[in-house]
């Protein structure tokens, strides 16, 4: 096997072994928890709830994507059970990394007194710059790669550097850096993001929904260059549904990665992307003709739990209690924020 051009390990503490890959997934964890803190100033957010959000959210995050994988791989750990805590080896989903954030942040917003739709907005372009510096680490493990391609393709093509291009010589053969397709997909959908969550018709829930849509959509079609796929066998007229749709990538010269027949017919992760991009859109038109998200997303943020006694409050939540920080109440004879139908 072609030498690894970036050893998996950065240094190593006594016996103990620091990897790329943890490293990696550190400084996005860090740099989705920029973007929030910085966000949530404009609504008069302490940076300590999102800090503390961090500390509980990442291990429900890798908990949460280390089960969706393990679930779908279980005959490759049943006799092994020990390597299913090696997740510094890979093998983590971040469709499961997400279900178990948001169980997270359902339960702490709640506790913190904060609307479950306005957090979540706010923490959508972080979510996307995790995932995009995260990918780094698959790139680090020769993990999560595409199918077989030229090495002319890489370097003349695309024009990457040789760092890239060696580390995607993989077995015998060059394959398609699909780590930095989606890394790119994802800041692409930073930028989108950020646009449009300063324009007005913005209601509460859409840039969150609008997140899923973004990704789901780069990885229907990402998913399907890849080789290791986690898949499931179905209906004949489903997998040609699905490849239906993915064909547009052979017009620019992409070919599908080698799905075992045997292990599955149909790429779990393209599957559910289709499922969600529909269920978010549906869940932006019933919210929107019920009337339910009275809230935009500009509009101040109410946090309904009682202000602490340590807790610093601008002058500027005083005077305007519309715009509270956490825990300010309104005036007097003035309904609460909090009371109103769920933003």
């Amino acid at each position: 096997m072609f030498p690894l051009a970036i050893d998996p390990i950065v240094f190593s503490i006594g016996s103990l072994p620091v990897h790329w890959y943890g490293l990696i997934l550190g400084v996005g964890a860090l740099a989705g928890l920029f973007l929030a803190i910085r966000e949530g100033k404009r609504f008069g957010i302490p940076q300590e709830f999102f800090m503390d959000m961090l500390l509980l959210g990442v291990p429900s995050a890798i908990i949460g994507a280390r089960i969706y994988f393990v679930a779908f791989k279980w005959d490759d750990y049943k006799h092994n059970l020990i390597d299913v805590f090696k997740i510094w080896n890979g093998g983590i989903a971040i469709y499961g990394a997400l279900i178990g954030a948001i169980i997270c942040g359902i339960i702490y917003f709640r506790y913190k007194g904060y609307p479950f739709w306005r957090i979540v907005d706010i923490c959508a372009p972080g979510l996307l710059a995790g995932q995009m510096i995260g990918r780094w680490g698959n790139f680090v493990n020769q993990e999560a790669y595409g199918s077989v391609v030229e090495e002319s393709f890489l370097r003349d093509k695309l024009h990457l550097p040789d760092f890239i291009v060696n580390q995607m010589y993989i077995g015998d053969a060059f394959h398609h850096p699909t780590f930095l397709y989606e890394s790119l997909w994802s800041l692409l959908g930073i930028a989108l993001l950020m646009v449009l969550r300063r324009q007005k018709f913005v209601r509460a829930g859409e840039i969150f929904m609008s997140y899923f849509i973004w990704y789901s959509i780069g990885r229907f079609f990402i998913e399907a260059v890849r080789t290791d796929s986690l898949a499931f066998n179905g209906s004949a007229g489903l997998a040609s549904f699905i490849n239906g749709l993915w064909s547009p990538m052979e017009w620019l010269g992409f070919e599908q990665g080698y799905l075992d027949p045997a292990y599955g017919n149909i790429r779990i992760s393209q599957l559910l992307s289709l499922l969600i991009i529909v269920a978010a859109i549906l869940l932006i038109v019933i919210r929107r003709v019920t009337g339910e998200p009275k809230a935009h997303y500009s509009d101040p943020i109410v946090c309904t739990k009682p202000i602490q006694a340590d807790t610093v409050v601008p002058e500027s939540a005083v005077n305007t209690p519309q715009k509270t920080r956490q825990g300010t109440q309104p005036e007097q004879g003035q309904p609460a924020d909090g009371d109103k139908k769920e933003q």
